[in-house]
């Protein structure tokens, strides 16, 4: 993803759709593999190659939610900065907020950062994302958090990964339980509870917006190289926009 030439036309989170009224509420923490022209000149030191990995953004997440939320009729809040810069699904105090390596790649440009820069990207990127997020789920009393991720088939040196999709839930489950059931229920789906990572990660997005709120949620996690492409999030946003609606009459009745 290009990058805008200045920091006066960076934007650190997008929003889609605001206007429209449903319930739900897509976001997407890792959209963008972008680095803002204050980090580094709008480099991290990083090969183009493993920027356009996994490790800088979730790929193919954003084209999913972009098209889930229209389905929905749904707002969709989308970061616009790599998770590299510093990861908006981190809570503040977690050590993973600003990673140095990831998956075997070093990150030169924050190798040496100091409690200062990191502070100063979270005013620049992680907070305003979080605000956006804050504001549009308050619209409805009745908001359901839908976080959307991707996840790669398989880390370097490590085991592939069997699951087509996982969901992603802490405390609770009141959606995830239906969803998951509704996924394993289309018969040719790998489908992973709490894999392939913990639901449960305190100060995360979830956590912050719908666990703290008791508003009802799930984080999905698609395998990417399954949504790597338009057709690939057309036949997922396609099936997400059918079987959401079916778990949450299931979770409210």
């Amino acid at each position: 993803m290009s990058s805008p030439s200045s920091e006066q036309d960076w934007a650190p989170v997008r929003l889609v759709g605001e206007a429209r009224t449903s319930r739900w509420l897509v976001i997407c923490d890792h959209a963008s593999n972008a680095v803002p022209p204050s980090v580094g000149g709008g480099s991290l030191g990083v090969a183009a190659e493993d920027m356009a990995r996994h490790i800088a953004y979730d790929v193919g997440a954003a084209g999913l939610t972009l098209q889930l939320a229209e389905l929905l009729g749904a707002p969709a809040v989308l970061s616009t900065f790599s998770r590299l810069v510093i990861d908006p699904n981190r809570g503040e105090d977690d050590p993973t907020l600003l990673m140095k390596l990831y998956d075997g790649t070093l990150i030169p440009a924050n190798r040496h950062a100091d409690q200062t820069e990191v502070e100063r990207r979270l005013d620049l990127y992680h907070r305003p994302y979080h605000d956006a997020v804050a504001r549009l789920a308050a619209r409805r009393a009745d908001t359901v958090l839908i976080s959307v991720h991707s996840f790669t088939p398989q880390f370097r040196h490590r085991q592939p990964r069997p699951w087509h999709v996982g969901l992603l839930f802490a405390s609770d489950d009141r959606l995830s339980r239906p969803l998951l059931d509704l996924l394993r229920d289309e018969g040719s789906l790998v489908v992973g509870e709490n894999q392939p990572y913990s639901g449960t990660l305190e100060g995360d997005t979830i956590d912050r917006h719908a666990i703290a709120h008791g508003r009802q949620n799930t984080l999905l996690e698609v395998r990417n190289d399954l949504i790597r492409d338009d057709a690939g999030q057309t036949e997922w946003a396609e099936r997400l926009a059918r079987l959401l609606p079916l778990a949450l009459r299931r979770a409210e009745t």
